[in-house]
């Protein structure tokens, strides 16, 4: 009797083992399946710079390079105002109208940097025609970067302060983020920001939650282009599709991760 039970129980045991074993391969095989059905194009793995080169430029300009697996602007290889040509980057290998953007980014004490689409060449750079996400060291930046003169041509009530419109996760200048959702990291640690455009809705994401909803090219949209701070910049934000550009400002910036899906 307890011979039969005992074999009986070395068979359950490796039907278990042997469903338990199947399960797994099958939740890889989902995975992997899942994976591929996303359709992500990654921009940077943290292996290569493939794709990648100055705006209006056939190489990255100095400072931009791989540093533990990281895509960052090491100011110590050069500063924006020590070389000519184009100072922030864009991926050339390939135009994006309709998508999903998806990337990690960490900034030193007083950083400043930003995240361009449907970037055109053949203008003074990026700004001037590109929507931005934009992203700061929104605890730090006013007491260590005087912004009074800057912000007083727009009648800033408080010019030496950081506006709503220059805070992380803002579309610069344009539509400014909900702070009741903002989760922004301390600098020195990583953030993850998310940018989904569609015709109907861009959507502005900062780890994981929601701060900004707009339409493009709305009589909304429209109005806030036409109240003063892109008077000289008459393309901004026309183009329906462009490169993607990363922003150097004169300081560290990390990124990681960056992956696009089309929509």
């Amino acid at each position: 009797m307890y011979k039969y039970l005992f074999l009986l129980s070395l068979l359950f045991v490796s039907i278990s083992c042997k469903e338990n074993s199947k399960s797994h391969g099958e939740a890889i095989e989902n995975k992997v399946a899942e994976e591929q059905k996303s359709e992500w194009t990654y921009l940077f793995d943290g292996t290569s710079l493939d794709g990648w080169r100055g705006y209006g430029m056939d190489a990255l300009p100095p400072g931009w390079t791989i540093k533990d697996s990281t895509l960052t602007f090491d100011t110590e290889l050069g500063l924006e105002q020590n070389y000519t040509g184009g100072k922030d980057i864009i991926y050339g290998d390939e135009e994006f109208d309709n998508f999903e953007l998806y990337l990690e980014w960490k900034l030193p004490e007083g950083g400043n940097s930003g995240i361009f689409y449907h970037v055109k060449e053949g203008y003074d750079g990026p700004p001037v025609v590109s929507p931005e996400y934009q992203l700061i060291d929104d605890e730090n930046y006013a007491s260590i970067h005087d912004l009074t003169a800057y912000n007083e041509q727009f009648g800033a009530e408080h010019p030496e302060l950081l506006q709503d419109w220059q805070k992380t996760g803002a579309d610069y200048a344009m539509h400014v983020a909900d702070e009741s959702q903002k989760e922004l990291n301390p600098v020195g640690e990583w953030n993850s920001s998310k940018i989904v455009f569609t015709p109907e809705k861009v959507e502005h994401w900062l780890n994981g939650k929601k701060l900004l909803e707009f339409e493009p090219w709305s009589a909304d949209w429209n109005e806030k282009k036409n109240s003063g701070k892109w008077d000289n910049a008459p393309d901004y934000g026309k183009y329906k599709s462009g490169y993607i550009a990363l922003q150097d400002h004169a300081s560290p910036i990390w990124f990681r991760n960056i992956k696009i899906k089309k929509l």
